[in-house]
């Protein structure tokens, strides 16, 4: 009997061991994670330098755990090109429409290249492991987080919550799957005055509110003209030809350079060739 229980005691060690190691790599974190149960509703990955909190059901959550961050490597190369021009000073904030659960507001507050971050996130889901992750991080006094949609009008707003990618919420809806809510909306000028912060005190905007980028930024003109840098996902598979025509006349109205980010370059042209014919892609607006 003390045999038969010392095998099976030696056999689960090995067993442990050898899952241990399957499951710490990438694809067995893949694994892991995708066949967690639906009662957990959250989990928290020590990602290095700090803490993050999300839901192993929604794709940046998955992603999270993979990788151990969600496109970082966006943001350090967005700081990189802001350094290489001049254009980052500290003593400047950074608006973030669109911040989403906090991945990329810790990776800006971490890079320490502004001394406040203002982050607007709609999606009650996402505001709520928002405000976790910048609490756990101990950087509230760094970062204000407001739950609302940045738009042209104050007062409510139809929003619509994606079931698979919390990311991809937005004030279009964009599957028969969407949950209909009503969400707060404010113009960019109230949510800046709600936080103490002058207009001339932005450094940066950076954005990425899934389709809803035209009317956010008819909201922040007195940011537009002072041309401040604006970073931004363009989407014109969202926007349409007419629509995306039209917006890229508006910011050409305020910018004449920009970079455009590709997977694989970067390239600097004039705002009004914008490549519009794609259906998303990343910019750089340059003072």
């Amino acid at each position: 009997m003390f045999a038969m229980k010392s095998w099976k005691r030696r056999l689960r060690k090995w067993r442990n061991r050898v899952a241990r190691r399957a499951l710490g790599t990438r694809t067995g974190r893949e694994i892991l994670v995708s066949a967690i149960s639906p009662k957990v509703l959250s989990m928290t990955a020590d990602c290095g330098d700090h803490l993050m909190t999300f839901s192993p059901h929604d794709y940046i959550g998955r992603k999270i755990y993979r990788k151990g961050h969600f496109e970082r490597d966006h943001v350090d190369r967005l700081l990189t090109v802001l350094r290489q021009r001049t254009l980052l000073q500290e003593d400047k904030v950074l608006l973030e429409l669109g911040g989403n659960i906090g991945t990329q507001t810790l990776y800006f507050a971490l890079s320490q290249a502004f001394r406040h971050i203002v982050t607007v996130e709609p999606d009650p889901r996402n505001f709520q492991l928002l405000r976790t992750n910048i609490d756990q991080n101990n950087l509230s006094e760094r970062i204000t987080a407001i739950n609302s949609a940045a738009g042209e009008s104050e007062g409510t707003l139809d929003f619509f919550l994606h079931q698979d990618n919390h990311g991809k919420s937005s004030a279009l809806r964009q599957s028969d799957r969407d949950i209909e809510i009503k969400v707060p909306v404010k113009s960019v000028a109230t949510l800046l005055a709600e936080a103490g912060v002058a207009a001339e005190d932005i450094g940066l905007i950076w954005m990425d509110i899934e389709g809803y980028e035209p009317v956010a930024a008819r909201s922040m003109q007195p940011l537009l003209q002072r041309r401040v840098p604006f970073y931004m996902e363009f989407s014109p598979i969202f926007y349409g030809p007419a629509g995306s025509k039209a917006f890229v006349d508006y910011l050409a109205g305020f910018y004449e350079d920009c970079i455009v980010f590709f997977e694989d370059r970067q390239v600097e042209m004039k705002v009004t060739a914008l490549p519009i014919e794609q259906q998303q892609f990343d910019v750089l607006l340059l003072p």
